[in-house]
């Protein structure tokens, strides 16, 4: 169950490239412990919202309420300081430096606590073994679906208390696509609050507890998943039935 003040509180957020206004009046809520996804076709602003979010893209107007902290005007490495990670779209992994570099990188900020980044990295390759076989070899050699198990596992090495996750599912096989999900639902059921931004509307619904509906930067509808799965207008814009 959602406790009852938010993990992270966003309200009446905008954020602009130049004089393009690619969000408007953006509000929503994660409660610690939610998998909340948030969908919409490509270009409605959702990698914008978790870049602003995480602090890589300045908001132009509104406030960004973590754990009722303001981070609305904090640089990303306080953001990140604080317990948001972001695996971000398209995996940008340092592809000339190893698997394990990689994962550690992670956890920059929290490099004195080497036995903690140790066990987590641990955790990690019970989570993707085959990372773990793959260890030493350079990122950039690994498959799509290797880099995206990648991208996540360097998140968690963040010791994430919100995780954001940006098209996890970005140009994998379908039955790479599956093994991902099942491994966010996990991540869920194991704590971890997520708040996840996806193309593939009906794989994150299926598997979220909310989800809002993205268009053109704003917020067109916001409801538990299963509601949202059966809403004929949402079935026909994004699920394709």
């Amino acid at each position: 169950m959602p406790s009852e003040a938010p993990l992270l509180r966003v309200t009446g957020l905008a954020t602009h490239y130049g004089p393009i206004q690619a969000l408007h009046d953006i509000t929503l809520e994660v409660h610690t412990g939610e998998l909340v996804a948030m969908v919409g076709a490509n270009g409605a602003g959702k990698t914008t919202l978790l870049q602003t979010i995480s602090g890589v893209q300045r908001a132009s107007a509104g406030e960004i309420l973590f754990d009722g902290r303001p981070i609305t005007r904090q640089p990303s490495h306080r953001i990140v300081g604080a317990g948001i990670c972001h695996a971000p779209e398209g995996r940008q992994v340092f592809a000339p430096l190893s698997v394990e570099d990689n994962l550690r990188l992670g956890a920059y900020a929290l490099r004195a606590d080497r036995q903690w980044i140790d066990s987590e990295l641990e955790r990690v390759y019970e989570l993707f073994p085959i990372l773990r076989e793959r260890s030493t070899q350079s990122a950039g050699t690994l498959s799509g679906g290797q880099q995206q198990m990648l991208a996540i596992g360097r998140a968690l090495l963040g010791r994430p208390r919100l995780l954001l996750l940006d098209e996890p599912s970005m140009g994998l096989a379908p039955l790479l696509v599956e093994e991902i999900f099942r491994v966010i639902r996990r991540l869920n059921d194991n704590g971890v609050t997520i708040l996840l931004v996806e193309q593939n509307a009906r794989a994150a619904l299926g598997i979220a507890d909310r989800g809002y509906v993205l268009e053109t930067g704003r917020v067109a509808l916001s409801a538990p998943a299963g509601e949202l799965l059966a809403d004929e207008a949402v079935r026909r814009a994004y699920l394709g039935y």
